[in-house]
């Protein structure tokens, strides 16, 4: 039977633009519609390109890369600096930018009330465009209505009922990326302390080997 085998070294192996990276009909495309649509200024956060300083990240591109992550269960800082790495969704949706996990974690401290409101509207039109399957802000863990779509099967009134528990949710999904942010910076910290434990305890070890070696020498010029 015959294989097929991967090659790196192939040219060419994805498309010639960012743009192809995901087929028309993926939900991300909907995630970035969503975004865009929204009034940015209304929300409290800043648009100017012609701010003077140090160029940040678009503030678009980093609300989408929130609200998208969040949606699909992508909590932390870290894994949404990997995911703009080497998911093909996550790098179509941010254009290339790669921000890394400290600048993410700023963005969402300081517009966590605009993304607070974002989610929560985002869940609304989620409903009207039925994306909800596999969108954590309607499921908790991995169970995922198999039924229709609800906008096609619920009322109005059972729907609001509905929105009100996602609200909830949201809140829950904030409160967890703030753990999860702090919860990878207990373990780096950690790292970096038995690191440097490590270091001061080696260089303890040479401390004494070389004052070992020194007091041997000085007996024997000593005895000389």
């Amino acid at each position: 039977m015959s294989y097929r085998h991967g090659n790196r070294e192939q040219i060419g192996l994805f498309p010639p633009s960012i743009e192809e990276y995901v087929k028309e009909d993926d939900p991300v495309r909907a995630y970035d519609a969503i975004v865009e649509s929204f009034d940015f200024s209304a929300l409290g956060i800043e648009l100017d390109s012609d701010k003077v300083g140090c160029p940040q990240y678009d503030p678009k591109a980093m609300l989408k890369l929130l609200v998208y992550g969040y949606s699909y269960g992508v909590r932390s800082s870290r894994k949404l600096e990997r995911a703009v790495y080497h998911n093909v969704s996550f790098i179509w949706l941010m254009g290339g930018l790669k921000p890394d996990h400290k600048t993410i974690a700023e963005f969402r401290r300081k517009n966590k009330k605009a993304l607070r409101k974002v989610l929560k509207q985002c869940a609304r039109l989620c409903i009207e465009l039925d994306l909800i399957a596999g969108n954590t802000l309607f499921v908790d863990g991995s169970k995922i209505r198999a039924n229709a779509s609800i906008k096609n099967t619920w009322d109005k009134k059972k729907c609001e009922k509905y929105l009100k528990k996602v609200d909830k949710r949201i809140e829950t999904i904030l409160s967890e990326c703030d753990k999860a942010d702090e919860r990878e910076k207990d373990s780096r910290r950690l790292l970096r302390w038995k690191k440097n434990l490590k270091i001061k305890r080696s260089s303890s070890l040479r401390l004494r080997k070389h004052s070992r070696i020194l007091r041997r020498r000085e007996k024997i010029h000593k005895y000389h």
